[in-house]
């Protein structure tokens, strides 16, 4: 082995000594402070870029800064990472250890965080919703083909269920029901404008019945209501007049106008 091997692998021996004593030990592990990777990221920037200029420029902070942080990044492992000319910056033995063995390791770092990025950027992932069979037909099952064209890595399952759901308990990202039925408590963001509903009826049901004119007339047709599984109690049928409410629920009118 001649004298510059010799010198060579001494360099390795005390870099890598140097770097064992530069980690803290911890209980769990052993691992390196903030500041300490700060000063790694700094020398690595200067030593692949073999100028603090362009380093500084790069990272956006002064060259003076930046040269300070290498003096002390090199004074704590008590080792000369980079030789410094007038003209150029080239990495020592030890400094060409550190990029050799430290170097990678960064780089996969900053390739994680970047495909953490593109997470953001792109939708992704699993969206839960719960809603009416009637919301489904009419306001979700129109929108979802346009929805998943534009945003091809979402998938889509949707619940029917009449019941007043829990969204958080039931891990839902969102649900959609009737204005009427949402609490105060819940945050929520109208899909449509106000819907009206109507009262129908089959031809061959009015030919052997009169029709109604008022709400109180319902009282003697034979209506199809729907019951409620949360409350257990009939949905009602709201009519509006002039500014005026009334309700039909289980075969009752409540209101102080029973006549519009």
């Amino acid at each position: 082995m001649n004298d510059r091997s010799a010198e060579a692998a001494k360099s390795r021996r005390q870099a890598e000594q140097r770097l064992k004593q530069y980690e803290h030990v911890h209980e769990k592990g052993s691992y390196m402070s903030r500041e300490n990777f700060n000063d790694l990221i700094a020398f690595l920037a200067v030593a692949r870029e073999k100028s603090f200029t362009r380093a500084a420029a790069k990272m956006g902070v002064s060259q003076s800064a930046l040269s300070h942080t290498v003096r002390l990044l090199e004074e704590r492992l008590g080792l000369r990472l980079l030789t410094r000319t007038t003209r150029s910056v080239t990495p020592t033995n030890a400094g060409d250890y550190l990029i050799r063995n430290i170097g990678p390791h960064f780089d996969q770092i900053e390739s994680q965080i970047a495909a953490l990025g593109e997470l953001r950027d792109v939708p992704s992932g699993l969206i839960r919703v719960t809603a009416t069979d009637d919301v489904i037909a009419y306001i979700l099952r129109p929108r979802i083909e346009q929805f998943l064209k534009k945003y091809p890595d979402v998938k889509i399952e949707i619940n029917a269920d009449l019941k007043l759901v829990d969204i958080v308990a039931e891990r839902f990202d969102a649900g959609v029901r009737l204005g009427e039925q949402v609490t105060k408590e819940m945050t929520s963001v109208p899909l449509t404008p106000d819907i009206r509903f109507v009262v129908v009826g089959t031809k061959s049901y009015f030919r052997k019945n009169s029709k109604p004119k008022v709400p109180h007339d319902l009282l003697r047709h034979q209506c199809i209501t729907m019951r409620l599984p949360t409350h257990g109690g009939i949905y009602a049928w709201e009519f509006e007049k002039n500014g005026r409410r009334a309700f039909l629920t289980d075969g009752v009118i409540l209101d102080h106008f029973l006549v519009f």
